[in-house]
C-alpha cells in the first residue's frame, strides 16, 4: 500500500496552475493599490504648491471679498482586496496515472533489458578475450613443441653421425686389428716353418703336415675338430637366415673321458643369437668323440660358422 501511494507520488501529474493564477491576482492588485497610493499623494502635493494671489480692486462701490478657496480632502484609501483562496485541486485522474505507472514501468523494464544486453555483451566480450588468449597459447605451445621436436631431430641427428663415425672407427680399429693378426700369422707360419725344418732335420716324427715343434705331437690331430664339429651341430637351433657367413670361436674345456665340462665364446660372431646357438649345442653334446691316438685334449678351441 504504502510502495503503491509512493509511485503514485513519485509520477503523480503536477498540479494545476490555480495558485500561480492566484498569486498573479495578488500581485497585481497590490501594484493597482501602490499606482493609487502614489497618484494621491502627487497630487496633494501640487495643490500645496497652488499659489494664492490676493487683490485689492477699488472701485466706487464697495465690495466683499471672495472666500478662500479651499483645498478638496484627499480621496479616502481605497482597501487592499483580499487574496482569492487558491482553488481545491482537481481529483486525480485515475487512469492517466496508471498510464504513467505502466510507462514507467515499461521504462525500468527497458532499462533492465538494456543492462542485461550490456552484460551480456561484455560477457561475450570477454569469451572472446579468453578463446584469442587460449589460442594464443596453443600457437605458442605448438611453436614451442616443434622447437623441441627439431632440437631432437638435432641431436639425434648428431647421435647417429657420432655413431656412424665411431662405428667408422671401430670397423678401422678392426681392420687394423685384422691386418696385424694376419701380419702375426704369417709370422707366425714361417717361425713354425723354420722350427720345423730344423726340428725333420733332427730326426721328428711328425708328419710333413705338422705344425708343431716338438719330436711327437701331443696336441689333437688335423681332422679332429672336423669330428667335434661334426658331433655338435645337429644340435644346434638356429632358423634365421642372415648374411655373410661369420665364424664364432669357441673354447670348450672336457675330462680325460670326453665329457665337456664348460664352454667359452672367445670371439663374437657379430651375431648374437648364433653364439648362443652354438654355446646352447655344445652344451647339449656333453661328451666329445676320442681322436684317433683314444685321447680327448682338455682344451680345444673349434670356429663354428652357419652356413658350413
Amino acid at each position: 500500500m504504502h510502495a503503491a501511494s509512493a509511485d503514485w507520488t513519485e509520477f503523480a501529474p503536477p498540479q494545476p496552475p490555480a495558485q500561480l493564477r492566484a498569486l498573479a491576482l495578488a500581485v497585481l492588485a497590490h501594484v493597482l493599490l501602490l499606482g493609487a497610493l502614489g497618484w494621491g499623494v502627487t497630487w496633494r502635493h501640487q495643490a500645496d504648491r497652488t499659489l494664492t494671489v490676493e487683490a485689492e480692486l477699488w472701485s466706487a462701490v464697495p465690495q466683499q471679498a471672495a472666500p478662500r478657496l479651499q483645498e478638496p480632502p484627499p480621496p479616502p484609501p481605497q482597501p487592499e482586496p483580499a487574496p482569492r483562496p487558491a482553488p481545491p485541486p482537481p481529483p486525480p485522474d485515475t487512469a492517466q496515472r496508471d498510464a504513467e505507472i505502466a510507462l514507467a514501468r515499461q521504462k525500468k523494464e527497458a532499462e533492465a533489458q538494456a543492462t542485461q544486453q550490456k552484460l551480456a555483451q561484455e560477457q561475450k566480450r570477454r569469451q572472446k578475450l579468453e578463446a584469442e588468449k587460449k589460442e594464443a597459447l596453443k600457437r605458442e605451445q605448438e611453436q614451442k613443441r616443434m622447437a623441441q621436436e627439431k632440437a631432437e631431430q638435432e641431436r639425434q641427428k648428431k647421435a647417429a653421425e657420432a655413431r656412424q663415425a665411431k662405428e667408422k672407427q671401430l670397423a678401422q680399429e678392426a681392420r687394423n686389428k685384422e691386418e696385424a693378426a694376419r701380419a702375426e700369422k704369417e709370422l707366425k707360419a714361417q717361425r713354425e716353418a723354420n722350427l720345423r725344418r730344423i726340428a725333420g732335420m733332427a730326426g721328428a716324427t711328425g708328419s710333413d703336415t705338422a705344425t708343431g715343434t716338438a719330436q711327437r705331437s701331443a696336441g689333437p690331430s688335423a681332422s679332429y675338430a672336423g669330428k667335434v664339429a661334426a658331433k655338435v651341430k645337429p644340435n644346434i637351433v638356429f632358423p634365421d637366415e642372415i648374411a655373410g657367413n661369420p665364424m664364432a670361436d669357441v673354447e670348450v674345456r672336457a675330462a680325460p673321458d670326453g665329457t665337456i665340462q664348460g664352454a667359452r665364446l672367445l670371439k663374437s660372431s657379430g651375431i648374437k643369437a648364433w653364439d648362443e646357438a652354438v654355446l646352447k649345442a655344445i652344451a647339449k653334446t656333453e661328451k666329445l668323440p676320442q681322436d684317433t691316438d683314444g685321447r680327448v685334449p682338455s682344451t680345444l678351441i673349434i670356429g663354428f660358422r652357419p652356413k658350413d
